[in-house]
């Protein structure tokens, strides 16, 4: 290693150690290559001073002189380029050389820092520039920044601006290099793929560099061939890297990337500026940070986050997608990820059997656990469709309460969906509506893949009528690739819908609904000539929950059921026929993967197209298709000989929910459907809903005490489960007052057949 000395004269001498001579004090320089710099050969010839790097080199022995240190480094000079053996051990040996220094003084010639401004201020503009520099897009500055212990910043001016601890929160931000990177932790308690992404965006002069400048940041060390390429010099790097990894046990975190449990687009558009803001929002040190991104139904919240997950998935050791509609499907979806983690993690997750309700909490507590162990910082977790939030002073009692399943200790990130604007967990970012029209004509152009879609008039009007609404756009376009109709056809059907909208749901007052309503109508009208059986399934789902909903739930035979509907169930072909009419025009979410289930994966509505179809389509409110949408599920609860019940009881407790609505909004009459009342008290009895289980069981005791009397055995059922449901909640004299009718009335009954027996 060579390094330079201060003369008094003000000129440098070259001075060469050996291994094991090296001075355990000297001053090492970081900086960005430019015009002239000095070489080796120039500083042993002494043409050194005519060209304009002498001076950064003279700010460096000055710097160390000032330092106290009477050795420096500057790899411009210091190293003989010409010499291939010197130049591959000193680039196989440069992390070391920068993690033994003293000093590591960063020059930043595109950074000024007046000391004072026109208004006798300090200027803090500087932070703004420093945070631009393009010190922070080199590839070898990398390690430049991790390896010294003490790094300084100067300006052009060689002013000291801060310290690597001190500029800390900035540069983290710009970088996303964990704080604990930069303040000295193994590089081993980072994985491959995170310290890869922190040289993703930078740029090396010669590209095979982007792989060598890694080299100490692995701790490896290979071969140069500043011939191969970047490709190959990369795959080199990998390699080496697997075979030092061999053999070493440290703690890993990772997780499968995995979208299966949510709806992805194949071409995401625009929202870059929301991106950049995530990105920078939830870059850290490790530490806590939330992200809650809120904005109208159909904006384009959940897209935005499905493209972040994609776009960063390398940043992140685990990323975890929860449903947070309603408790229950949270609790599902905890489920999930236990069962998930476990596969990959055996020893970390330990819930038997995660899906029985007993177990719920247990899987919802463990996966908090496993978030929270020393390490495993680098999680994100994504709370979608948060959209009915427990909120101080109202007492909804579905609403949730996001804290108590939020991870207990104070690390990961956290994205957050919703459309409440009063959501306060972390910064939020409000989605508006699309402003740039190009962003809406790509929608238009992806969906309904048709070609020169930029410089055509009617489609401009189009994208322009649809006011940069994605879901609108996206619906048309799916319209369009279904039809042979022109721009102009569909914006002339558009206003006469828009136009019929006013008269018949002149309740709606945003325009945002007016525009979605309108182009659903459309889609609709198409359907209807195209398969009649899809519009009446789109028709049937406002009675059902938006998610889930599948072939055999809609299978029972009931005697009064419309002929359509048989004809739809016949057989589970013809069902998917007219789903996928139903998603072909952009209306239903074809599920990715099923269900752990015998059954059939179920197909989702979005819930904004599922409002539609209650205030819409159903208009005037079909009471038969309520009542047969509760008989439906409670025929599908799962009775006491069943296996595994508790998996199809978790996947009815949504529809279950929505009976429960129309049930307390008398949208459903309790003529004759005692017996579905009690199949729906025992399903929530079984999944420790109690309060819901109370109000059926009251339903299904007055529908059988009209219709069978006091004492019918069916009347005095439920009168023993009411018995057992108030003992569980601790209401021991209701529970008493229950358990005393049944047996008055058990006994009258035994004396009255021995009475009949006697007189026989």
């Amino acid at each position: 290693m060579r390094l330079l000395q201060y003369n008094k004269d003000g000129d440098f001498t070259l001075i060469e150690f050996f291994e094991g001579d090296i001075p355990k004090k000297y001053a090492i320089l970081s900086h960005r290559w430019g015009a002239e710099e000095v070489t080796f050969k120039d500083l042993t010839d002494g043409t050194s001073r005519g060209k304009a790097g002498y001076g950064k080199i003279q700010f460096c022995g000055e710097q160390a002189r000032r330092d106290g240190l009477q050795y420096f480094w500057v790899d411009t000079c210091c190293i003989d380029k010409s010499n291939a053996v010197e130049l591959q051990e000193a680039i196989n040996s440069m992390f070391r050389w920068y993690r033994d220094a003293t000093k590591c003084y960063v020059y930043l010639p595109d950074v000024s820092r007046p000391r004072i401004n026109s208004a006798g201020r300090s200027n803090e503009d500087w932070v703004l520039i420093f945070r631009k520099s393009e010190w922070f897009r080199r590839g070898w500055t990398l390690q430049e920044l991790i390896a010294p212990a003490s790094v300084d910043f100067f300006s052009k001016e060689g002013e000291l601006l801060g310290s690597k601890a001190s500029l800390e929160r900035h540069i983290c931000e710009v970088t996303s290099i964990p704080a604990k990177a930069l303040r000295g932790s193994p590089l081993s308690d980072f994985s491959v793929a995170e310290r890869l992404s922190w040289a993703a965006s930078r740029e090396t002069f010669c590209q095979e560099d982007k792989a060598y400048s890694l080299l100490g940041i692995f701790d490896v060390n290979m071969l140069l061939i500043y011939s191969e390429g970047k490709d190959k010099a990369m795959d080199r790097l990998r390699e080496e890297v697997d075979k030092a990894s061999k053999g070493q046990k440290r703690e890993d975190f990772s997780v499968t990337f995995s979208l299966s449990d949510v709806v992805d687009i194949d071409h995401f558009v625009a929202r870059e500026d929301e991106l950049s803001k995530i990105h920078q929002a939830l870059s850290g040190d490790g530490s806590r940070r939330a992200v809650v991104l809120h904005g109208l139904g159909g904006i384009g919240k959940t897209q935005l986050s499905i493209a972040y997950a994609k776009r960063h998935k390398n940043n992140y050791s685990a990323i975890l997608w929860l449903n947070i509609k309603d408790e229950d499907s949270l609790k599902q979806s905890f489920v999930k990820l236990s069962k998930q983690i476990s596969r990959e993690h055996p020893s970390a997750i330990r819930v038997s059997n995660p899906e029985a309700n007993q177990n719920l909490y247990e899987a919802v507590e463990s996966v908090q656990s496993w978030l929270s162990l020393p390490n495993n910082t680098r999680w994100l977790m994504i709370y979608d469709n948060y959209d009915n939030p427990k909120l101080p002073g109202k007492s909804d009692p579905t609403a949730v309460d996001i804290r108590k399943f939020l991870p207990k200790s104070y690390q990961g990130s956290i994205i957050i969906t919703t459309r409440s604007a009063e959501v306060r967990i972390g910064q939020c970012i409000q989605i508006q509506k699309l402003g740039n029209m190009r962003d809406s004509l790509e929608i238009l152009l992806n969906v309904s893949r048709r070609e020169g879609l930029v410089m055509d008039p009617d489609a401009m009007k189009l994208a322009e009528e649809l006011d940069g609404l994605p879901l609108a756009l996206a619906t048309a376009g799916a319209y369009l690739d279904q039809t042979a109709r022109s721009f102009s056809d569909y914006l002339r059907l558009y206003k006469e819908s828009w136009a019929r909208l006013k008269e018949t749901s002149p309740e709606l007052s945003s325009y945002e609904d007016r525009t979605l309503y309108s182009t659903w109508q459309i889609s609709f009208d198409n359907i209807k000539q195209r398969n009649p059986l899809s519009t009446n399934l789109l028709r049937l789902w406002a009675y059902f929950d938006n998610q889930d909903l599948w072939f055999e739930l809609l299978q029972h035979s009931e005697s009064d059921s419309p002929e359509w509907l048989r004809e739809l169930t016949k057989d589970e072909l013809g069902f998917d026929g007219a789903v996928r009419v139903l998603s072909n025009h952009g209306l239903v979410e074809v599920a990715t993967s099923s269900q752990e289930s015998t059954e059939s994966k179920g197909d989702s509505i979005h819930g904004c197209v599922h409002s539609w179809t209650i205030h819409a389509l159903n208009q005037k409110w079909d009471y038969d298709l309520a009542r047969l949408a509760v008989k439906f599920v409670a025929a599908h609860v799962p009775g006491e000989k069943d296996s595994r019940p508790w998996t199809m009881q978790r996947r009815l407790l949504q529809h279950a929910a929505r009976c429960s609505h129309m049930f307390s909004k008398s949208l459903v009459r309790d003529d004759e459907l005692a017996d579905d009342c009690h199949n729906l008290g025992l399903l929530y009895a079984d999944q420790g809903k109690l309060v819901e289980a109370e109000r059926m069981y009251q339903r299904a005791l007055q529908g059988y005490e009209k219709a069978w009397g006091p004492e019918h055995t069916s009347t005095l059922d439920t009168v023993n489960n009411l018995g057992n449901l108030y003992k569980n909640q601790g209401k021991l004299v209701e529970a008493e007052q229950m358990y005393q009718r049944a047996c008055k009335a058990t006994r009258r009954q035994s004396v009255q057949l021995s009475l009949l027996t006697f007189q026989h």
